[in-house]
């Protein structure tokens, strides 16, 4: 589903989230699946294994922190926890599985968990119908780095929620756009070195010497 981006899933604009959340996910399970993945920058792999204990307490509120174990993380270099905001908070009060299941996303039949494929497909389905291109279920993790990046959230912060193994990979991560291009280089002006109008004439050498 990626057009022409060189292997990189795409960023989300507002608007197509808002399309997304609002007229794409039709249950309150995929947008929990999804939120999941956009507010708490995970992968989709480590969303569709998540426990139902890890997200919600004994009571069936969400808790503060999900938890991303080990064992489910990309090289599985340690267990991260990620605090919850708010807009993630009200999709899992919508979603809480009843009955309570072991897989907060349960396979088919009950049967482990949903699988990274299926939930490709049905966010392809979605695509499809609201007609958004080049989205893949890492465009969501790829939108909350890159939205941290430009927020002016240290690196060092965001590799902690992100649970990237080096900083110059999370690097690769985030999407520069043309816009920030040419406010980089023009936050160079404040250097600028003038000593003559910009509508002066030039000065010219005689070639006198004195």
């Amino acid at each position: 589903m990626k057009i022409d981006r060189h292997g990189q899933a795409k960023i989300l604009t507002p608007e197509e989230i808002q399309l997304l959340f609002t007229q794409g996910f039709t249950n309150s399970r995929d947008r929990a699946l999804f939120g999941i993945c956009l507010y708490g920058a995970c992968r989709i792999r480590e969303a569709c294994s998540l426990r139902t204990a890890d997200v919600y307490t004994r009571k069936g509120a969400p808790r503060e922190q999900l938890i991303i174990r080990k064992g489910n993380t990309k090289g599985k270099l340690s267990t991260r926890t990620v605090p919850v905001i708010e807009e993630l908070r009200s999709l899992l009060i919508d979603y809480y599985p009843n009955p309570r299941t072991w897989f907060l996303f349960p396979g088919r039949h009950n049967k482990g968990h949903l699988h990274p494929d299926s939930a490709a497909k049905i966010l392809r389905e979605v695509c499809k119908k609201l007609d958004i291109e080049g989205v893949s279920t890492h465009s969501f993790r790829r939108t909350a780095l890159t939205h941290m990046s430009n927020a002016g959230i240290p690196l060092r912060v965001i590799q902690e929620i992100s649970g990237h193994r080096s900083l110059s990979v999370l690097q690769g991560y985030l999407e520069v756009t043309p816009e920030q291009v040419r406010g980089a280089a023009s936050s160079l002006s404040m250097l600028g070195y003038s000593d003559h109008k910009v509508n002066d004439p030039p000065v010219r050498w005689n070639g006198s010497k004195g």
